[in-house]
Formats: C-alpha cells, sequence, structure tokens
C-alpha cells in the first residue's frame, strides 16, 4: 500500500512538473510571438522618399484685384445689382444706382439755367438800347456844344451884352456835355457789372447743370477688368461681423467707398496661419501640397512666396498671435476661387529611401518605440529608431522593407482577449 501510493505520488509530480514546463513553453512561445494573428488592421512598411511635413490652415487670396468703388456722388442707392461670383467682362454694367433724385434735380436745374440765360440776354438787350440812347443824347450835347460855339462868336460882332449872354450859354452846354459823357460812362459800368453778375449766375447753374448730369452718368458702375465679380460684405448698421449681409437692391451706400473687386484668378495664394514653433522651419521657396474643403479630390502644387517676419495679432476673439505664410499656386484650377478654405503641407525635408510606416502603427514599450512585425501566424515586437514624424505617418529605421504591421496593440489586444 505504501509501496504503491508512493509510485502513484512520483507519476503526479512527474505529470505536474511536464505540465509546468509544457505552460512555461507556450507561454514563452506566445511571449515571443506575442499572439498568434487575428484579424487586425495592418499596413505595409513602405520605402522610398519621405517627405517631412509643416501642416497648416487658410483660405485662397488673390494676390492681385481690382477694386470696384462707388462713385463721389451722395446719397447713393442700389437699383440693380449683378450677381456675385459670375465672370464678367470688362466694361459691362455690374451696378445701377437709383437715379430718380438726381433726374429730378437735374430738371430743376435746366429749368434754372434757362431762366438765367433768358435774364442775362435780357440785361444785354436792354445794355444796347441803353448805350444806344446815351450816344444819341451825348451826340444832341456835343451838337449843342458846337452850336454855342458858333453863336458866341457871332454874339461878339452883334453886341457885347449878346455875346456875354452867348457865354453863358456855352457854359452850360459845355457842362451838360460833360454830365452826359459821365452818364454814359456810368451806364456802361453798370450794364458791364449787371452783365457779369448775371453770367456768373448762368455759369454757376450751367456748372451744376454738368455736375448732376456727371452724377447721373456715374450711376452706373461698369466692371474695371475682366474676372470674377466680388462683392464685399455690408456692415452698415450691424453690431459684430458675423450680422454683416451681402449687398442687396435698395442699399443705401457711402460716397466712394469699396463695394467689392474682380480677383486676378492667375496670382491665387493660399494664406494660412503658423504656429511659432513652426516659424523657424519654414523659409521661401519650398514646395507646398495644397488640398481644399471644396475639392478634395485636388492635390495643388505651390511654393512659399512669402513669410511674415512677426508674429500677427488676430482681430477675431480670443485674440491669438501667429505668424503668417503664403504659398502661390503654380498651376491654378479654374474651379478654384477665393476665399475657398484647406489646408497645405509645407515640405521643409526630404528623406531618400526612408522606411515610413502610419503613426497609428508605432507604439511605446518601456519608454521606446516599438512596431508589431507580422512574422509567420503572428507578430513580433521590434524596437525602431524615429527618424522624422508627420502628423499620420512616421519615418523610422530598424524594421524590415515591405514587411506588415499592425495598427493596433496586440499586446493589450490579447490582454482583452
Amino acid at each position: 500500500m505504501t509501496a504503491g501510493w508512493r509510485r502513484a505520488r512520483r507519476w503526479t509530480v512527474r505529470i505536474f512538473v511536464l505540465a509546468v514546463l509544457t505552460g512555461g513553453g507556450v507561454a514563452g512561445y506566445r511571449y515571443s510571438k506575442v499572439q498568434a494573428r487575428t484579424p487586425v488592421p495592418n499596413a505595409p512598411i513602405r520605402e522610398g522618399e519621405f517627405q517631412v511635413l509643416v501642416r497648416c490652415r487658410g483660405a485662397l487670396i488673390a494676390n492681385t484685384s481690382t477694386g470696384i468703388y462707388t462713385p463721389v456722388v451722395p446719397n447713393l442707392r442700389i437699383g440693380w445689382l449683378a450677381p456675385g461670383g459670375e465672370f464678367v467682362k470688362e466694361g459691362e454694367t455690374i451696378v445701377k444706382f437709383d437715379s430718380s433724385t438726381a433726374q429730378q434735380q437735374l430738371m430743376q436745374k435746366e429749368a434754372q439755367l434757362r431762366q438765367q440765360d433768358a435774364t442775362l440776354d435780357q440785361a444785354v438787350a436792354q445794355a444796347k438800347i441803353t448805350a444806344q440812347q446815351d450816344q444819341t443824347e451825348l451826340a444832341d450835347a456835343k451838337f449843342s456844344v458846337e452850336r454855342a460855339k458858333v453863336e458866341v462868336s457871332l454874339g461878339s460882332i452883334k453886341s457885347r451884352i449878346e455875346g456875354e449872354q452867348k457865354k453863358v450859354d456855352l457854359g452850360i452846354a459845355e457842362q451838360k456835355l460833360k454830365v452826359q459823357e459821365a452818364t454814359v460812362e456810368l451806364h456802361v459800368a453798370s450794364s458791364k457789372s449787371r452783365i457779369a453778375s448775371l453770367t456768373r449766375q448762368r455759369d454757376q447753374v450751367k456748372a451744376d447743370v454738368e455736375i448732376t448730369k456727371a452724377r447721373i452718368a456715374q450711376m452706373e458702375l461698369k466692371a474695371p477688368a475682366s474676372g470674377l465679380l466680388m462683392f464685399n460684405m455690408n456692415y452698415s448698421g450691424v453690431i459684430s461681423s458675423s450680422d454683416a449681409r451681402p449687398f442687396k437692391v435698395g442699399d443705401n451706400v457711402g460716397s466712394g467707398m469699396a463695394l467689392g473687386l474682380v480677383p486676378n484668378l492667375d496670382t491665387l495664394l493660399m494664406d494660412a496661419k503658423l504656429e511659432e514653433a513652426d516659424r523657424g522651419r519654414i523659409a521661401l521657396k519650398q514646395d507646398v501640397i495644397v488640398r481644399l474643403d471644396a475639392l478634395p479630390e485636388l492635390s495643388i502644387p505651390a511654393r512659399i512666396s512669402n513669410v511674415s517676419a512677426l508674429a500677427e495679432l488676430s482681430m477675431e476673439y480670443p485674440y491669438t498671435r501667429s505668424f503668417r505664410a503664403g504659398a502661390a499656386i503654380v498651376k491654378p484650377d479654374k474651379r478654384l476661387r477665393p476665399d475657398m478654405i484647406g489646408g497645405m503641407d509645407i515640405i521643409v525635408n526630404r528623406i531618400p529611401k526612408a522606411l515610413s510606416i502610419p503613426s497609428k502603427a508605432l507604439f511605446k514599450r518601456a519608454g521606446k518605440p516599438i512596431v508589431y512585425v507580422a512574422e509567420g501566424a503572428g507578430y513580433r515586437a521590434v524596437e525602431v529608431e524615429v527618424q522624422a514624424r508627420n502628423p499620420d505617418e512616421v519615418a523610422i529605421t530598424g524594421a524590415p522593407a515591405g514587411a506588415s504591421v499592425a495598427l493596433v496593440d496586440i499586446e493589450k489586444e490579447g490582454q482583452k482577449k
């Protein structure tokens, strides 16, 4: 009985040791392979040029544009407006202002001008009549003087008393001549003054008529250039910029204000905000890839054309400071429009023959970066070194090119199971 129990005990111990060894082997196998391969998302390790990017967002703007300005005319009101966002040709009518008030003023001014012309003509005619009368009376006065001189010479022959009488008559005639000459000069000066005054009044009314006609002629705005027609927002009477609305028929506009513009679509560039940490990595003429939210299928090549030297304060709350960078579109697409929002990837460096993986495939173990490389029926943890990072991909060394890497943490997935 004792011998049998001992024999059974020995077999029990052997079986237990064998089970422990078998479990340890399985655990070691599972640790080395991490986990038998199960359907998990994975991606290949791509070998090729790796572009180190700075990603930012902004909007398209036109580097050169032709402004549309309202005429220098008071009390402007929009009577007709061409649809914004449409292409127009240079010289086409794009805005018509209400000219009814100006037309009424023109009729009144023209009536005043006709009245002033009539008054002036009457004054000129009256001046001519007065001048003719004065000349007649002046001639009579001269004749009287000459006759008095003759009578004086004859009177001295007849008698002394009669001669003295004739001399007195001659003096009176000469005085009347002087009075008449002074009257003529007075009438000439008075007529000239009146005619000059009426001429000035007539010229003033005529100038008002010409100004009114010029204002009426400016009531139609023509396109200053061929291109895309864009109108500004109407900020009149609004509290915040979000309340602004597009201009419409019936809106009052100021004199000489900027109503819109015609952008040159061949000079489009992407204007974007840069974080302070990225400003030092950006330089002129760096290549850029632009992607617009409205046209996600397009990858538009561009090149950095300007970078702000100082940070700019935004005008929207919360107020922030940021740098700005502009990327000129190399070959503008006909579908591009100003104010389209999108992002741009600025290529700040290129690493040739680099190994790249998605950012989701990089994990950490004990503070070191690793990837899970597919091997046989499972995945093996491989320690790698990071060369560069982008928002959605990472350049690494230490992993085989072409291999597949898991996009999930295999160890955590195994622990969940």
